[in-house]
């Protein structure tokens, strides 16, 4: 079992002394830089200068600085950029900028697992992961409660990383939920494995082949997309508040018997076994050079694919019902 470290196992201090940058102002960005500076922490925030983030940040009252200066000013530079960008702005903005003791953040370890970026030996490296979205680390902070958080520590030069990553899981809130440790590899992989096989292609692959079954078999697109798309969300809310045997006990005898009895003949051997193939392209790289590739070459699949995906029916009968739901605006 995971250790797990709450608020009694961090120290404040260690990060009120030190000033903080969050490069990149999105939705992770701004839960981040509000919860520091709310703990009591000096922040510094840089974005690009016309962008709706860089309005955002100063309307929150931040002073917003070039990637270059804020680097060059602070003790510990997060890097909350997307992935594909990360290992260009390190480059051009924070390499250089780096002196003798700083530490680098991150809250994915993408770019540093797969080697986009390539820290010097003097700084210290480490992970505050927070396990939801910004909106939600900000919102649980000022209920005075939080969102758990993975910390890894990848390079040590202080000797103290690891306080310091618990000093800034606390200063955003997650040691008031629970912090567990891991490594960048672990985090790296797993993350994109379930992005990969389960929350995001593996659900709206089984998603769109249900709809398709129905259809093809002469039902209705609109009740095949209720069946099969709208009431997914009672059946994972269901499972993130009660897990699955919690689920089945909330949901029919009917339901429940169809889910023992039938689920392992769609998530068959198969499946399994191409899960783990997934899983091996991660761990040996070849998906990070496909997708570094990929944004390299102005990102000719992912358009082509995106467009695609598109024109399938599931997506323009679904925007009619969904017009029929005010609620869930």
């Amino acid at each position: 079992m995971a250790k797990m470290y709450y608020d009694k196992d961090a120290d404040l201090e260690i990060i009120k002394n030190l000033k903080v940058a969050i490069i990149g102002y999105g939705i992770q960005g701004r839960g981040q830089a509000l919860n520091l500076r709310d703990s009591g922490v000096e922040v510094l925030v840089s974005e690009l200068e016309g962008t709706p983030n860089y309005e955002q940040a100063k309307k929150d009252g931040f002073s917003v600085l070039s990637a270059e200066d804020a680097a060059n000013q602070a003790d510990i530079i997060q890097i909350l950029t997307q992935d594909h960008v990360q290992g260009m702005v390190y480059k051009k903005a924070i390499e250089a900028n780096l002196k003798e003791g700083n530490a680098l953040v991150f809250s994915h370890g993408f770019n540093m697992h797969f080697k986009q970026i390539v820290p010097p030996a003097n700084v210290d490296v480490f992970m505050v992961a927070p396990k939801g979205p910004g909106a939600l680390v900000r919102e649980q902070y000022e209920l005075g409660r939080g969102v758990p958080c993975l910390i890894a520590v990848f390079q040590d030069y202080s000797g103290k990383a690891k306080d310091r990553a618990l000093a800034y899981a606390k200063a955003i809130g997650g040691t008031r939920a629970g912090v567990i440790e891991t490594t960048f590899k672990e985090e790296t992989e797993t993350d994109l494995f379930g992005e990969q096989a389960v929350l995001c292609g593996g659900t709206s692959e089984l998603i769109k082949a249900g709809f398709d079954t129905l259809v093809e078999a002469g039902y209705q697109p609109e009740i095949a997309y209720f069946e099969c798309l709208h009431e997914l969300k009672l059946i994972t809310d269901l499972i993130y508040k009660n897990g699955i045997s919690g689920m089945r006990k909330r949901v029919s005898d009917t339901a429940e018997y169809g889910d023992i009895t039938r689920g392992k003949r769609i998530i068959n051997k198969q499946t399994r076994e191409e899960m783990k193939k997934i899983l091996g392209e991660i761990q040996s790289g070849s998906f990070a050079d496909e997708w570094i590739k990929e944004n390299q070459e102005g990102r000719p699949n992912y358009n082509r694919i995106t467009e695609e995906e598109k024109d399938h029916s599931i997506e323009k009968i679904g925007k009619e019902l969904r017009g029929m739901m005010p609620w869930m605006e």
